[in-house]
Parts: C-alpha cells; structure tokens; sequence
C-alpha cells in the first residue's frame, strides 16, 4: 500500500465488512456507536469521506434520489456467474436462510471457480462501481450492471460478499440508525461517551444535528466536524437541495394546545394532503420535494406554473400543503383520493386535469438568499403574505387565525372541519423552524385521532375467494431510540374488494410482492417500505406483540406514499395515545 497507513481511502473493503460484524452481533446502541466512533477517528484526517455513506449501506447522500435498482435475481444471477454454482442451487439456500446475504457469504466461500485476475478488494472499488450501477441506462444495462457486481463479488471473501449484497438490496442489517451516527460523529471529534453530561458536548451534538438537518449528508457533517464545531454552524441551506421538514405532536385538545405553546398562538388548517417543500435556486429553477425528500416537480407541472406567477421573489424554500379538489365542484378532497399524482410518472396532463391541487403555504425557510430557520414564525408567517399573490384553488398563504380565545379557537377549527380539513395546527408565534425534529412548540389538533401511520412488515395469503391475494396485514410501529420496528397489530379490513372502489386487496398484494424477503406456507416477510394509515378503536396491552401493545379493530384507509419508515408513529406516541384510552 506503498507506505500509506491502512485507513487511507484505498482501505481493504474487508476492514469495513469486519466493523459491519461488530455492529452486527452488538445490539446495544451505546456500543455500536462507540464502535463507529472508534472507526471515525481512524479516518477523520481522510479528504474522501464516501466511506461515511456505505455505513449506511448506501453510497449518495440522504438526499439523493439515485438508486441501485438491483433486484435479488440480478444478484442471484451475479452470484452464480462468479461462483460457478447454480442459480436453482443459490434460490434453494435462499429460501431456507431468507437472507441473501448469507447465502452469497456461504457461496463465496466455497465458489467452484477463482479469476487469476482476482484481486484484494478495496473500499475504494466497492465504491467505484456501487456509483456507476444508477447511471446505466438503455440497451444492455442488466448484462453491465451484473458485470460491475459480479466483478466485486469475484474479488470478494464470503464476508465481503454478504455486505456486498445487503447493500445492493438496500437491507444492511448493521442496525445503525442516523442518530447512532449523529452521535459517533460527535464522540469521534468532540469527546468520548463519559462527557455525555458536559455542556460542550450537548452543544457539539445540537451542532452536529443541526448540520446534518440542513445538510442530509452525513459525509458533509463529519467533514465539518473534523474541522471543528464552528464549521458546523457554518451548515447552510441550500435552494434546490431537499430538507427534512419540521414535524409535529399531538394536542388532546384546544386548551392542551395553549398551555404547550403558549398564548396567543398561530392557529392554521391542518390540510388533509401532503407536504410539498417548494424551492427556486439562484438560477430560477423550481423544485418540489416531498417529506420523504422524493424530486416530484414532473409530477406537478400545475404547481410549477402557480409559483412562476404568483410569488414574487428570486430564491426560497417554501413549506406547504398541497391539497386536492374537484375541478367541477371545486370541493375539497381527500388525500386519498389524490395520493396517485405523487407516485405516477406517466399521464401527467390527464392527471393535472382531473385531479388538480390547491398549495396553501405555512412557512418560509430561506428568502433571497438568507436562512430564515432561526427568525421567529410570526416573522416568517408575515413574509409569506408579504410575496404570495393569493389564488384560491391555485397557490395561497394557509388559513391562519391569532388568538388566545379557546371559544374562538374551537369556531376554527369546526369550520375546518367544514371545509373538509383533518383539523387545526397550534403554534407559537416565537419558535425557530426545526428541520426533522418533532417540536413541542407546533402542534395538531384533530378530532377522535385514533390513527397512526404504520409500514406493513408481513402478510398473509387468504383463502376462498381471496386465494392467491394477501388479505392479512402485519402492522409495525417504530421504537425512536433502537430504531428497530415493532410489531402492534394486523389489520385484514379496510380495503376494498374491487380497484375502483378505493385502495384495494389486490392492489396492495400487487405493492408487497415485489418487496416479499421470505415465504413460509401462507405468511411472507416483507422489506419494511410500505406505510399506510390505519384507524382503530382503541390500544390495550399486549404479550402477543412485540411493542407490548395492540391496536383494537384497525382498519387500513389508504397508502401514504408521501412517508416513509421514518415517519410511522413511534412506540412513545402509542404509549402516549394508550395512556389518554386509560383517563378516558
């Protein structure tokens, strides 16, 4: 390695795979990240910090949209082209393992053929080529992206072979969430787990949040971090780059909402639609992200056109609601009803036509150049009105009242309801804007709430009429501080027997095979992608499940494309919901 120091750049891709063995076996999270902050020390001085990503079992930032596009048959076939064993032989060891990983691990291992050619295997390499699999398109772009992976998987050992794998599938299973690198980050350059308590590492980890909250690229954040906290602070927005929003808890009620917040408090309908956080860069192009930071300004031509005419400045980003309605009656719709405009590439103009949508502007994030995070929101909601030109049914500033009045507060939000809106947003006038964080300073407030966004991790196939269709449902929440899911109920009602009728059981069966890991007699395990949202009747405990909790009666009403794992209720929120079921 001609002098150079073993975690250079050109580091043997093996020494990563044997820190992915560590994280793997050790579940506490206090020691995967010590772990990865062991492993962050010894490349912190490295200019390239790409290594930081593949962590992640990845190789772009967060926010980038690239993708493998590397189905399992592909690495199947990839197997058995550097392996020499047969593909029928690898599918069978698969389906008794139900990890592909493992499988390509085992095969590797023993693989009938070795290339002359077959070389140590860098980190480097395993970069290299993971980054161009997004960028083949056209003729022949399976034939070269089984080369580039089988090309990896011939110079690999059994056990880089298994990472290799898991990370083509997106399914490291390190367990390492972007918390536990969050605070590696910072025990890797600003201290050690024992200075948790002190003040300047609270402050380096609000600084390090902070950044990556802005950035979504955790190589950005370290590279920061290695140079010192005040780099860190240094994190700007950036107009065309996508954020995480902010996002809110829940209020038991009016009064609860102003004893949290404060009083007066911003009142605003609570859109039954999605979020679109609307950017023009310094160029003047418009970009449209949604809260799973996914590019859908194809999608919404419409909208592109509404923010063209109608606000009168040269750069922001803009948080809002997108919200449908019928282009004859002009009422409103619900998110359901619309949701196919954020997944459909195709009929665009169709679309546009008959389902159009209205965009009602909460927040302001950055204006002409300037970050607008830390500027309280009464500053912020009054520039929104300063350079909107207000178009009903096109763009408008959201519906907002100012009060301290619990009377009047209720007169709103019933005629949210009116208006067929889920219910109100309470906020304080003084708050910063917080990207990615649940704040206690913005919350919702929505009549009989009992329902959750949750992702589907199993189902099962029905019998009779609904043979060969899955009608059973697993249902998982997540648990924010291992970041692991967990399961809390199944759900076989909701869905409609027939397409036209609303989210059906065969469409939804159509969505999960694809994603389907393992089949034992009639139940599958799936990849965790799918979030829907559920309504119940109430929670009581549970020794059947593992959050300890089950949902009573819940019913799946439709998908929600515009989340993902990360925005499914967390087992606090449960317990929370459980405890207001035990005072009522």
């Amino acid at each position: 390695m001609s002098g150079k120091p073993w975690f250079s750049y050109d580091m043997h891709y093996s020494t990563l795979c044997e820190v992915y063995e560590e994280l793997e076996k050790n579940p506490s999270r206090l020691k995967k990240t010590e772990i990865l902050s062991e492993f962050l020390k010894k490349i912190k001085n490295e200019k390239n910090k790409d290594m930081i990503y593949l962590l992640q079992g990845k190789v772009f930032p967060d926010y980038s949209e690239k993708e493998f596009g590397i189905s399992e048959q592909l690495c199947i076939k990839a197997l058995e082209k550097a392996s020499g064993i047969s593909s029928k032989e690898i599918v069978n060891k698969w389906r008794k393992i139900g990890d592909l990983g493992k499988v390509a691990e085992e095969t590797i291992s023993r693989k009938k053929q070795n290339t002359l050619f077959s070389n140590k295997l860098s980190v480097d390499k395993v970069i290299d080529n993971l980054k161009k699999l997004p960028e083949l398109t056209g003729m022949g772009t399976v034939d070269r992206k089984m080369s580039l992976i089988s090309e990896l998987l011939t110079s690999a050992s059994g056990i880089e072979a298994k990472y290799i794998i898991r990370t083509l599938l997106s399914d490291l299973r390190i367990g390492v969430a972007s918390g536990t690198i969050r605070d590696a980050i910072v025990w890797s350059c600003f201290g050690n787990p024992e200075d948790d308590t002190k003040q300047e590492i609270k402050d380096a980890k609000e600084a390090v949040q902070e950044s990556y909250d802005k950035a979504n690229d955790f190589a950005l954040v370290f590279a920061k971090a290695c140079s010192g906290i005040k780099h860190l602070q240094d994190t700007e927005l950036i107009p065309g780059k996508p954020i995480k929003v902010m996002l809110a808890p829940k209020a038991v009620s009016i009064a609860d909402g102003f004893e949290r917040v404060g009083s007066p408090a911003a009142l605003e309908y609570k859109y039954d639609g999605f979020r679109m956080l609307i950017n023009k860069d310094v160029e003047g192009n418009i970009k449209i992200f949604t809260r799973r930071l996914d590019d859908v300004t194809k999608q919404f031509p419409d909208v592109v056109k509404y923010i063209k005419e109608n606000i009168d400045a040269k750069t922001f980003i803009l948080d809002s609601e997108a919200v449908g309605y019928d282009p004859k009656t002009k009422i409103y719709k619900a998110f359901q009803d619309i949701s196919q405009r954020i997944r459909r590439k195709y009929d665009i103009e169709r679309l546009e036509r008959e389902l159009p949508v209205e965009v009602n502007v909460f927040d302001i994030l950055y204006y002409n150049g300037k970050s607008m995070l830390n500027e309280p929101f009464k500053t912020r909601s009054v520039l929104v009105r300063k350079i909107i030109h207000q178009k009903k049914y096109h763009l408008q500033p959201a519906h907002q009242l100012i009060t301290s009045d619990e009377i009047e507060a209720e007169k709103f939000f019933q005629q949210a309801l009116k208006d067929n809106q889920e219910g109100i947003m309470i906020k304080n006038l003084n708050s910063p804007y917080k990207p990615g964080a649940r704040v206690g300073h913005m919350l919702k407030y929505k009549p009989d709430d009992n329902e959750f966004d949750l992702v589907i991790t199993a189902a099962e196939y029905g019998t009779g009429k609904r043979a060969g269709t899955l009608s059973s449902f697993t249902l998982s929440c997540r648990d924010e501080k291992t970041n692991t899911l967990l399961e809390i109920g199944k759900a076989s009602t909701g869905l409609k027997e027939k397409e036209e009728l609303g989210l059906s059981f065969t469409e939804l069966t159509n969505l999960i095979k694809p994603l389907i890991i393992t089949e034992t007699g009639r139940e599958v395990k799936i990849k965790p992608k799918i979030v829907v949202r559920v309504i119940y009747q109430n929670i009581q405990i549970s020794q059947n499940y593992e959050s300890g909790f089950a949902l009573r009666f819940p019913r799946i009403t439709h998908l929600r494309p515009d989340r993902n794992v990360d925005d499914i209720a967390t087992l606090s929120e449960i317990k929370s919901d459980f405890k207001k079921f035990e005072l009522h």
